[in-house]
């Protein structure tokens, strides 16, 4: 039904608009009345513009829908018109109704409708990285976030929580995989994905122990460091790099073997694409254990050299071989440091002492060797 039909539709007063538009013998003001209201309809929270359009509208003083005095903004010097900010009011059709000082104007519709929140909206994660352990305090930025839970790679964060105006909402990211992950935010009215997402990033390394925590400083000591998020990981003595670095699936775990060092305690450093870390308490150099000989095999040989001979014992690793003072040649150990191999240098015949010399110190070789 239009607002003209309306109008017709509702009986007015007998003194409402008397000799028509005018008042009383033709030399009074005209008395209001109302055509139609633009838009028709609007949100049960008010605040929204609203036209009312009729005639002889001007020195309006009260504008009602349903009763509800309505804010006036502007009114049309001809009276055609008043704009007016809607008040709040439940749901459904109401009566707005112009007061002014010649009248009242008949009543015309508008109708109040539930309008649903707006979905939320996000401008920014601070931070938007962190490890995979999770654990990480964020805070996300931006509009209608009342209500709203959060994902991380399709996993809920913890703690979450927002602030009443519903434009910043706090909470802990969950565990996941390294990498970029998508972060959506879910509210009642819908969802928005955080532009650019979390990125997931491994844990620096954590070394907690080295066993042994000394050997020798010939270096070749097994050592096993114990510690996390240790996979990938390069590990130095004092700036040189251990050899036969491995680690296990789970990267709670390394073995190697130690450099050669000089004695004393040097600090020991674990590397990972991550980070570096300082294995507590270090590694300690030792002095090697002297070397010990306990026969050569054949006793006597060649005044000209050039004997095969082998020299049995403990601790030779890194040994040299003289006879009577003269290097031998062709020297060679073997891995568990109990045996020693070379050829004798030329010597004049009789017995000579055979002298065994290591870092850790020299022996001579009991008997010694006779040269025939």
């Amino acid at each position: 039904m239009s607002a003209v039909v309306q109008q017709a539709a509702i009986a007015q007063p007998t003194d409402s608009w008397p000799g028509g538009d005018w008042g009383g013998g033709g030399g009074g003001s005209r008395y209001p009345r109302l055509f139609n209201v633009t838009p028709s309809q609007g949100p049960t929270t008010g605040g929204n513009t609203v036209q009312l359009n009729g005639a002889n509208l001007q020195g309006a003083t009260l504008v009602t829908f349903g009763g509800t005095p309505a804010t006036i903004v502007s009114i049309d010097p001809y009276g055609n018109s008043i704009t007016v900010l809607a008040p709040a009011h439940a749901a459904g059709a109401v009566q707005v109704v112009v007061t002014t000082p010649w009248g009242t104007t008949n009543p015309v519709y508008y109708t109040y409708v539930v309008v649903p929140p707006p979905g939320p909206t996000v401008t920014a994660l601070v931070p938007n990285t962190g490890p995979t352990t999770g654990g990480t305090a964020f805070a996300i930025t931006g509009t209608g976030l009342t209500g709203a839970t959060v994902t991380f790679n399709g996993v809920p964060a913890t703690g979450v929580s927002v602030n009443a105006a519903g434009t910043l909402l706090t909470g802990i990211t969950p565990p996941g995989t390294a990498g970029n992950v998508p972060v959506v935010v879910t509210t009642p009215a819908g969802s928005a994905t955080v532009p650019g997402g979390f990125t997931y990033t491994a844990p620096p390394p954590v070394a907690t122990s080295i066993t042994p925590p000394s050997g020798s400083a010939t270096g070749g000591t097994a050592f096993v460091i114990s510690g996390s998020s240790l996979t990938g990981a390069s590990v130095t003595f004092n700036g040189v790099a251990a050899t036969g670095v491995s680690v296990n699936a789970a990267g709670t775990s390394l073995v190697g073997f130690t450099p050669a060092g000089v004695v004393g305690n040097v600090p020991v450093v674990v590397t990972t694409p991550t980070g570096s870390t300082s294995v507590p308490g270090g590694y300690t150099y030792t002095a090697p254990p002297p070397p010990v000989a306990t026969s050569i095999t054949p006793a006597t040989g060649s005044t000209a050299g050039g004997t095969a001979f082998v020299i049995s014992g403990s601790s030779l690793t890194g040994a040299s071989v003289t006879f009577n003072g003269v290097p031998a040649t062709g020297v060679s150990v073997n891995a568990a440091g109990t045996s020693l191999v070379g050829f004798t240098p030329a010597g004049a015949a009789g017995n000579v002492p055979v002298s065994v010399t290591t870092p850790g110190g020299s022996t001579l070789v009991p008997g010694g060797y006779t040269y025939v």
